[in-house]
């Protein structure tokens, strides 16, 4: 026990590099965004993140934007608890049978114009989980998915430039085209 106490002094910490993400190019992709939703919504983006029977790497990479790294409420974006506060739904994972019924209920409580964003692989056909008895499929399968962001998991930068196409692609119906 003493020489694990006295390596643990002596050794420096493990911990990895930080992204190599230039601060510049950060702020400019976190604005574009901000002025992209004042000008569709007239207010900031409201994020609800939904597990839906997930490994949890999305939402690590999800939680990340509200680090101090990326701090993404500095821009506007937002998670919000509730889907009635919410104009996106950023679902991760694939959607399993216990979850299928929370999911269609938490985006028929999301006012429109809302926009449903599948976060990594799981969520567009439930990747490496698809075929398992527990899986009910991607989460096109239960409600209507507007844009599909690619990753396992995919990184906070792919996460916000998904958001900044979705909003720059939106019509004035509020549909994605």
């Amino acid at each position: 026990m003493r020489k694990l106490l006295f390596e643990s002094l002596i050794r420096p910490p493990l911990t990895e590099p930080r992204p190599p993400v230039s601060d510049a190019a950060m702020t400019e992709l976190a604005v574009a965004i901000e002025r992209s939703a004042r000008r569709r919504l007239g207010r900031s983006l409201s994020i609800r993140a939904v597990d839906a029977g997930s490994c949890n790497g999305c939402e690590l990479e999800m939680h990340a934007l509200s680090n101090a790294f990326y701090d993404i409420e500095r821009f506007g974006l937002r998670f919000v608890a509730s889907p009635r506060h919410a104009d996106v739904l950023l679902v991760t994972g694939p959607v399993t049978s216990n979850m299928a019924q929370a999911l269609d209920r938490t985006y028929i409580a999301t006012p429109d114009p809302k926009w449903v964003v599948a976060l990594g692989d799981c969520g567009r056909d439930g990747g490496c989980f698809a075929g398992s008895y527990a899986v009910f499929g991607g989460v096109s399968k239960v409600v209507p998915v507007d844009l599909h962001i690619p990753g396992c998991p995919p990184s906070p930068v792919d996460i916000l430039k998904g958001l900044l196409g979705l909003l720059e692609n939106v019509n004035e119906e509020g549909r994605v085209s």
